[in-house]
């Protein structure tokens, strides 16, 4: 089992209990930053957003059925007060606890049910090869996503593409999309552009980003880039953990050139994991 997998299970035999990424991150031997990293990857959610739902779902279900006493169910459910709990459920849900349980029901509610992990792994993943990549600034367009939003990152690239020609200074006609910034929620920054040789002349529209010089790991993807997530999860919940190497806390990011064809999503692209030197 991976170490999502195994992620999964601690969370749903304890989350009923004080339960922090940390815990999580311990009983499967993994860090902070991959657990973060490779959950979302994995499953498409945050670490601590699938915790959260999972106990207010539950926390609903008991409301539904009549429970008497919110304040008992808000305890169960780890939040210290009446206040904190209905905030927490309304906004899972867009109802209060007492709605919920006044209507005895829980058909349309967005409920948080226990993922059932089905790793769809590629089995032929292309051997990495390993870079020291220079240092680079990154111009383009930016946006902050969580795992949950960042289905609309398709559509960033959309916005991007008829800006590049007005983007100052460009080296090149390679572009790239940046992961970078990322926190324990779950949330992190993005941005679709192109290397430049400074901002200077750059319009405030524009986001800007600089890299450090830093050891990849590099792998390429051919199929078609709707296919991106099974090559990336596979990189990060099985070659990683098997690879010996540690991920970096530093930007990763996809680099597409010439070949790639954005009207067709075919030509492939290349996927720079950091990793630790």
């Amino acid at each position: 089992m991976s170490a999502v997998g195994k992620a999964i299970w601690f969370i749903e035999t304890h989350f009923a209990g004080d339960l922090s990424l940390d815990d999580i991150a311990g009983s499967v031997g993994v860090s902070r930053f991959y657990l973060t990293r490779a959950f979302g990857v994995a499953t498409g959610r945050s670490v601590m957003s699938y915790v959260r739902g999972r106990r207010l779902t539950e926390a609903a279900r008991s409301l539904a059925s009549g429970a008497p006493d919110i304040l008992s169910v808000a305890l169960d459910a780890g939040y210290g007060s009446h206040e904190a709990f209905t905030r927490a459920f309304r906004d899972q849900f867009a109802l209060t606890p007492e709605a919920v349980r006044a209507q005895r029901s829980i058909c349309d509610l967005d409920l948080v049910e226990p993922i059932k992990l089905v790793e769809t792994l590629i089995d032929d993943l292309r051997p990495a090869r390993f870079e020291n990549g220079r240092p680079l600034l990154i111009a383009g367009l930016g946006e902050r996503y969580t795992w949950e939003s960042s289905k609309a990152i398709p559509a960033h690239w959309q916005r991007l593409v008829p800006h590049l020609g007005a983007i100052p200074r460009r080296i090149g006609s390679m572009t790239f999309g940046v992961s970078y910034n990322g926190d324990d929620e779950g949330n992190f920054d993005y941005i679709a552009g192109c290397e430049v040789s400074d901002f200077s002349a750059l319009a405030t529209a524009f986001s800007r980003l600089r890299i450090s010089a830093q050891r990849y790991a590099v792998f390429g993807h051919g199929a078609h880039i709707s296919e991106i997530r099974r090559t990336v999860c596979t990189i990060w919940t099985r070659w990683l953990p098997d690879s010996g190497h540690e991920v970096a806390d530093a930007p990763s990011f996809e680099r597409f050139d010439d070949a790639f064809d954005s009207e067709t999503g075919m030509g492939g692209l290349e996927i720079w994991i950091p990793i630790k030197a």
